[in-house]
């Protein structure tokens, strides 16, 4: 009944979430470049009665109910992509170029109303909720530096929750996954040295792009024989260069390729056979190959008890079957993984599509929009999982 409770209080300040949303959508903003986006998010905080303090474009909340031991952390990413929004509404993004095509938006108009919901209830909950407003989680991770930076301390977080939104979810719908969530995310750099000569003489170079063209195949083939197919990684490459003209040995060849997996020491042994690969089948053609690793996002391993308090959290708010199950990870990537690496925690899907009204577009889409009848049980599923993470030790 209390799940049922904020739901109702949440769906009342549905006007308001919408107004706030909107505005963040008209005024999207490329990472760490999102200071309107931060100004907004710390007015709306002052108004609230809620202190925040900022580094950068990031900005942390801090809503504190009645004395008690545990601090709880709610995560809503800021930024935009650079794409160019087609789809017309009176909401529309402002900045041509730019938009919120993932989400973030909504994110932080959910996180705002989660702190309105806490600020107007100090004498319902005890404890403290930090709220993270992060940067760049499109670039180059804004989770990380913010952890680097404390956020997780000063008060000590006990637990982290967070979510996105998903538009091949209906609304009501919430998505969630033990362990493994999404994939981590590795860039390896490549280099292929040869002989330079002349096309027309080929035993007097070594050819460079003939050795990329062997390596290519055998980076492509190495998930297939190096992982069991139980596991989940991607290894792919994705640019290459060399070359002059067309009778010109190549002398160098660059390669770029990326590299996914569920698990770290999956992505581990993959960086070593690759290596292994780079620099022996160079080798064999008497050229020389290196590599050098580019470690990108964390992968992002939710933890069992914070996900039973997600689902129990759901079942209550929006019943047993809104709730839909993740059978395997994602490849894809989600800097959430630096803010629950050292410390419990979960991210979970939130339904925002609405095919029946045209609202059915793929994520950094330039049409992609959201039934903003999700903003409320977005925030009811924050507070409601809040308030049971704060009464409940999770670090066991």
């Amino acid at each position: 009944m209390e799940g049922l409770r904020v739901l109702e209080e949440a769906k009342a300040m549905k006007a308001w979430l919408v107004e706030k949303r909107r505005w963040l959508h008209r005024h999207p903003e490329p990472g760490l470049e999102e200071r309107e986006t931060a100004d907004y998010i710390q007015a709306v905080l002052a108004e609230l009665g809620i202190p925040s303090s900022r580094s950068g474009t990031a900005v942390i909340g801090l809503v504190e109910g009645k004395p008690g031991p545990r601090t709880v952390a709610i995560r809503a990413d800021i930024d935009a992509l650079p794409i160019e929004e087609l789809r017309q509404s009176d909401y529309r993004s402002e900045k041509p170029g730019m938009m919120h095509a993932c989400g973030h938006d909504a994110h932080a108009a959910i996180l705002l109303g989660a702190a309105r919901w806490l600020s107007e209830h100090r004498a319902d909950f005890a404890g403290k909720v930090k709220l993270l407003f992060q940067p760049a989680e499109e670039t180059v991770g804004g989770a990380k530096t913010m952890v680097k930076e404390g956020c997780l301390e000063d008060p000590h977080v006990d637990a982290v929750i967070g979510l996105h939104v998903m538009p091949y979810l209906a609304v009501g719908e919430v998505e969630l996954k033990k362990g493994a969530l999404c994939g981590c995310s590795t860039t390896l750099d490549i280099q292929v040295r040869g002989k330079g000569g002349h096309g027309a003489y080929p035993e007097t170079g070594i050819d460079a792009v003939l050795i990329a063209a062997n390596l290519v195949t055998a980076l492509d083939s190495l998930v297939a024989r190096a992982v069991s197919p139980l596991d989940h990684a991607v290894l792919g490459v994705g640019t290459i260069q060399g070359g002059s003209r067309s009778n010109i040995i190549a002398e160098e060849v660059s390669m770029k390729a990326t590299l996914r997996a569920a698990l770290t020491p999956t992505r581990d042994l993959l960086i070593e056979k690759a290596r292994a690969l780079v620099e022996g089948i160079p080798a064999a053609f008497g050229g020389r190959g290196s590599m050098e690793v580019s470690y990108g996002y964390e992968a992002l391993i939710n933890h069992d008890a914070v996900v039973d308090i997600l689902a129990q959290t759901a079942e209550d708010i929006l019943g047993k079957s809104s709730i839909r199950w993740k059978e395997k990870p994602s490849m894809g990537v989600e800097d959430f993984s630096f803010f629950i690496k050292d410390r419990p925690g979960a991210f979970f899907h939130l339904g925002c599509g609405n095919p029946a009204a045209g609202i059915d577009a793929a994520l950094h889409s330039s049409t992609f929009d959201i039934d903003e009848d999700c903003l409320p049980l977005g925030v009811a599923m924050h507070v409601a999982a809040a308030r049971r993470l704060l009464e409940k030790d999770v670090a066991a």
